[in-house]
């Protein structure tokens, strides 16, 4: 697995698809699921029961809460 996680960012989950980016401040936790090519600006927050599908910018300051789908 190949993606690129910023040293301010906590990333949690081991399912992050390859060439993603996850920036500073940005909270991902443990079960997520993050796409391949996505984009994860600064200041955001993934919930537990996340899906995030392939080729998604996420901008900055947004929360994903547990249950959504994108």
């Amino acid at each position: 697995m190949s993606f690129f996680k910023h040293p301010l960012s906590q990333v949690d989950s081991e399912n992050i698809g390859n060439d993603t980016k996850i920036w500073q401040f940005v909270v991902v936790l443990k079960g997520a699921q993050i796409g391949v090519n996505c984009n994860v600006c600064s200041h955001c927050f993934v919930e537990s029961d996340v899906v995030i599908g392939n080729n998604v910018t996420i901008k900055a300051g947004v929360y994903l809460w547990d249950g959504i789908e994108i």
